[in-house]
């Protein structure tokens, strides 16, 4: 079975930075296990990192979300410590909006039967690269790890969640 995890922006700005919320340090743990669990398997790891300019402002997301967050060279924009120290030689990718278009293209010919995704925010960032995963690699099950990934927005979760499902997206604990 050749299965990747993708760690979704898991940084300093959305756990207890510009964009911080409570609960985004809680799934820490269960987003290290999860690691693990693909690093004892063999299996590809990936990650994104939200990466903005200090123009963010000027952006159309800037202009919807007006709070300056993951500036390329901050604290804000780096993975969470204990993250960040096992990341290893695994890709990164930076991206400027919601879903990653890089990473798609990354997984697109790749002979994978699941695509595992965790990190923040669940609603916005993992649900929109969960749906660039399923175009990339339509033949794969997805599953969003509800255990390692968060929001601020519970409803709002809950609601994307349903959406998701109804995409043939997995969510499991």
């Amino acid at each position: 079975m050749n299965r990747v995890l993708i760690v979704v922006d898991y940084q300093n700005d959305f756990v207890d930075g510009a964009l911080g919320f409570e609960g985004a340090d809680a799934i820490e743990e269960n987003i290290l296990d999860l690691i693990q669990d693909f690093k004892n398997h063999g299996d590809m790891i990936m990650f994104t990192k939200d990466t903005h300019e200090p123009n963010y402002m000027e952006t159309v997301e800037g202009k919807h979300l007006p709070v300056i967050h993951c500036v390329k060279g901050t604290p804000g924009h780096d993975l969470r410590k204990r993250v960040d120290a096992v990341k290893e030689y695994y890709p990164i990718f930076e991206k400027p909006t919601f879903p990653s278009l890089k990473l798609g293209n990354a997984l697109v010919g790749l002979p994978l039967s699941e695509i595992h995704l965790c990190g923040l925010v669940s609603d916005i960032c993992v649900f929109s690269n969960a749906i660039m995963a399923k175009a990339a690699c339509p033949n794969a099950e997805i599953y969003i790890h509800r255990n390692a990934s968060a929001s601020y927005d519970p409803d709002m979760e809950q609601k994307t969640y349903e959406v998701a499902e109804h995409l043939h997206i997995n969510i499991i604990d």
